[in-house]
């Protein structure tokens, strides 16, 4: 089998939108404070009758149109996310069961803002060996449902959203259109990003994930384009983990991908999640700003100082 393509994207945000000014009557905050530190303008939230699987479906049911796809075409449904509030039935049934999906195999998977690209990797995996024709792969997340809205520090971060890829084997003579994952976390700093507690709440340790972003994961994410068979000046598109301009851009300059299109979606979506990579990635298809077969680097990092990235061709 020479692997596995995404056939097509699609993505999902609640149609309210909360903006600095509003923050600003929450908490002691200000539209400058706010850009000045983490580059963030306006952030979609999601209502009380909006839960993370309505999220998932609807970026879901986006991909598979655009795939051509109908829900018995559907074998596996791997939905990222760290928001459920339920142990069972996962996220996962969940949306097969919005989608009608009959009969596939559903699992979700935590690695916090990670989570889609670990994911993507994972069906790929079970795509090249056989275990799934196809796949749908979704990060969704409600991160206001573990919101302290009393703390200006991690309230004014935060969005909800979800994206979602359609995985399918490589027709026979194509190129793989997802390259080797590149993964790993550091256990001993996994306290630095937390959602926890009674209720959960969020919480990080802002500088330190800062200086990890910014120092550590540069060298591991040109060694992702190195697996592809690729350097960094190949890249026609990169979309990194969208938790903070701040961090994305110096990241994005340290990668080398001078060529690429670099995704700045926190700017009007926030901190996403497990959403924020195909979110994002799906809104550059979508306004043509990469073109089919295009090489994207999809890089994620955050919660247990996770990280996992791969190129993809563009569908």
């Amino acid at each position: 089998m020479n692997g596995s393509r995404i056939a097509a994207v699609g993505h999902y945000q609640p149609a309210k939108v909360l903006t600095n000014e509003d923050l600003a009557g929450l908490v002691d905050t200000s539209d400058e404070w706010i850009r000045s530190r983490v580059g963030i303008r306006t952030r979609h939230v999601a209502g009380p009758d909006e839960p993370v699987d309505e999220l998932a479906a609807h970026a879901a049911a986006k991909a598979l149109a655009s795939a051509g796809l109908a829900p018995g075409d559907i074998d596996l449904v791997l939905v990222a996310t760290s928001t459920a509030v339920d142990r069972s039935p996962n996220m996962a049934a969940r949306v097969a069961a919005r989608l009608g999906i009959p009969s596939p195999a559903a699992m979700d998977v935590n690695v916090v803002c990670a989570g889609f690209t670990h994911a993507l990797a994972t069906a790929d995996h079970a795509v090249r060996a056989g275990a799934a024709t196809r796949a749908l792969v979704i990060g969704a997340d409600k991160m206001t449902d573990v919101t302290d809205w009393t703390d200006r520090t991690t309230c004014v971060l935060v969005g909800d959203g979800a994206g979602a890829a359609v995985v399918e084997a490589a027709p026979a003579g194509e190129e793989a259109g997802i390259g080797p994952v590149l993964w790993g976390s550091v256990p001993d700093m996994g306290n630095a990003v937390r959602i926890e507690g009674t209720p959960s709440r969020f919480a990080q340790e802002g500088q330190s994930v800062y200086r990890w972003a910014t120092t550590q994961l540069p060298p591991i994410a040109r060694k992702a384009c190195e697996r592809a068979g690729l350097v960094p000046e190949d890249l026609a598109g990169v979309v990194l983990h969208q938790a903070n301009l701040r961090i994305i851009e110096p990241l994005a300059l340290k990668i080398g991908a001078v060529n690429a299109v670099v995704a700045r979606d926190v700017v009007d979506s926030g901190n996403t999640s497990a959403a924020s990579i195909p979110l994002a990635f799906s809104k550059l298809v979508e306004r043509g700003e990469i073109s089919a077969g295009d090489p994207v680097l999809l890089f994620g990092f955050g919660g247990n100082l996770s990280y996992a990235g791969q190129v993809v061709r563009c569908p």
